[in-house]
């Protein structure tokens, strides 16, 4: 057929010749078409070919996955204690999702740790399917992200339920200790593979989502400390307590002590000497003031540029 079409093509010229259907083809044609010149009458135009059914993708065992704002939506960032907003634990999962997950933490120690296995394991306890793990694109990182999270609601109902009216009778480097203690006593059952959480959250793909739950979680303990200010201290003063946590989280992990007391002294100290040297700072600065303003004011600039830097 194909070698009759082009032999055709090369002896008849293309203005002279064209493809039509005929209902009598000669006897040399094939059955279903013929050759017919241009000044034929025309045929009835084929019908259209219907189109072909179009097959949606199929879609993954269980609940489909919530994008939040973090890398590969596992984190959806919430209003903190500033607006006045409560997020519960888990944000941006399904309902399944988050039992699936929360089931998935009674596996992690001692054996299979931040893992896929342990999430298959979670699914299995809940009489779901293991399939389902495949709905989270960052396995190992939903897990750790989900249990930050979870964390963190834990310890904003903790101050809800009562904690931050006994917090009211501390002095402010005492509620800033308590409210880290509390947060990192939540993660001593799992400190044998937390280490492997924190190489986890810094890869590349999870960092994002790392620093923004951090973030959060320092706003909050602030917040519950009695913290309002809006000024540039701000800034610097969930920075220093950012640093302060993350220190105390690492020496947490080296920390043989009876019930990790090394650390909590670790954290009393450097929160202690933080405010302290905050506070020297402010003494010092409202000093130069009353030096006068030539000298003062020099002074205070080059304090300014230490501090800042």
């Amino acid at each position: 057929m194909a070698s009759f079409l082009v032999a055709r093509r090369l002896l008849c010229p293309a203005s002279a010749r064209r493809l039509l259907p005929c209902t009598s083809p000669p006897p040399s044609a094939p059955a279903a078409l013929c050759w017919l010149s241009t000044d034929a009458s025309p045929s009835p135009p084929l019908p259209v070919p219907p189109l072909e059914p179009t097959v949606d993708p199929p879609k993954k065992d269980g609940a489909s996955f919530s994008a939040g704002s973090g890398a590969g939506g596992a984190y959806r960032t919430g209003q903190g204690a500033a607006s006045g907003g409560r997020r519960s634990g888990g944000a941006g999962y399904e309902e399944e999702q988050q039992k699936v997950l929360r089931a998935s933490l009674l596996h992690v120690v001692p054996r299979m740790g931040w893992s896929e296995s342990a999430m298959i394991a979670g699914a299995r306890d809940v009489a779901m399917s293991p399939a389902i793990v495949g709905a989270f694109p960052r396995k190992e990182a939903a897990l750790v992200e989900f249990f930050m999270d979870d964390c963190l609601q834990q310890l904003m109902d903790r101050i809800d339920a009562g904690e931050g009216e006994l917090l009211k009778n501390l002095m402010l480097t005492e509620r800033l200790s308590r409210l880290v203690r509390m947060r990192l006593e939540m993660q001593t059952p799992y400190i044998s593979k937390w280490p492997q959480a924190l190489s986890i959250q810094s890869q590349p793909a999870n960092v994002s989502t790392s620093l923004k739950q951090r973030a959060v979680l320092v706003d909050e303990i602030w917040h519950a400390a009695g913290d309002a200010g809006s000024d540039i201290d701000w800034y610097v003063k969930r920075t220093v307590l950012g640093g302060i946590y993350s220190a105390s989280e690492v020496y947490m992990l080296t920390d043989n002590s009876p019930e990790f007391h090394d650390t909590w002294t670790f954290v009393n100290r450097r929160i202690k000497d933080a405010l302290d040297l905050q506070k020297s700072y402010k003494e010092v600065a409202y000093l130069t003031e009353t030096l006068g303003a030539g000298i003062g004011g020099s002074i205070q600039g080059v304090l300014n540029k230490v501090f800042q830097k």
